[in-house]
């Protein structure tokens, strides 16, 4: 039996989980249309869960036609396309189609360095932000409350920006703006 009003999210860790959860409740779902999968803590590298895990759950999206699909992995010290690779040659390895942007309702956000890259360029606005470098990893920063402290409006101005008519920053970060070309996509299928 389908459900196309389904949700399903991997996430590398907690943060993403909280970051993806308030973009989704903004976009308007209700946790009981969210399936938010989290890698295991301290068993092994949550990079190869995502990918252990991607494959499977793509087809499981395909084949009940749901709503969409998110994947959340940070880049760390690869590149977004690196990643973007890695995830459809783990669709090839099990005998599943490559991700296709014109039917598949997957959306890859693919932060560079962290999540906690974009949290603190998303609560800027945009402003301000010369010093900010995908390059350098913030996941250390500030302090986990701290960080969830930061997540509500992060997930909102990321919500904002997807809108049609949004103003958005010209000098984006360069994995933010790549993700701002797949979410829409996600969030106006099936609506």
């Amino acid at each position: 039996m389908s459900n196309p009003s389904f949700v399903y999210v991997l996430a590398e860790d907690q943060r993403q989980k909280q970051f993806i959860y308030r973009f989704l409740a903004k976009a308007g779902f209700n946790s009981r249309q969210m399936r938010i999968e989290v890698s295991p803590s301290g068993q092994g590298s949550a990079e190869q869960w995502i990918r252990k895990n991607f494959a499977r759950q793509a087809r499981i999206c395909r084949a009940r036609k749901a709503r969409a699909m998110f994947v959340l992995l940070d880049a760390d010290n690869k590149s977004v396309q690196e990643h973007l690779r890695e995830l459809d040659a783990a669709l090839i390895a099990e005998n599943q189609p490559r991700f296709n942007p014109a039917t598949d309702k997957i959306t890859r956000l693919i932060p560079k360095w962290s999540i906690e890259t974009w949290i603190l360029f998303l609560i800027s606005k945009g402003m301000h932000t010369p010093l900010l470098s995908e390059d350098d990893p913030y996941k250390d920063s500030k302090t986990a409350e701290q960080w969830s402290e930061l997540i509500p409006e992060a997930s909102e101005t990321l919500f904002a920006w997807t809108k049609t008519a949004a103003k958005i920053p010209n000098d984006l970060l360069d994995s933010l703006q790549r993700a701002l070309q797949e979410i829409p996509r996600a969030l106006s299928a099936g609506r």
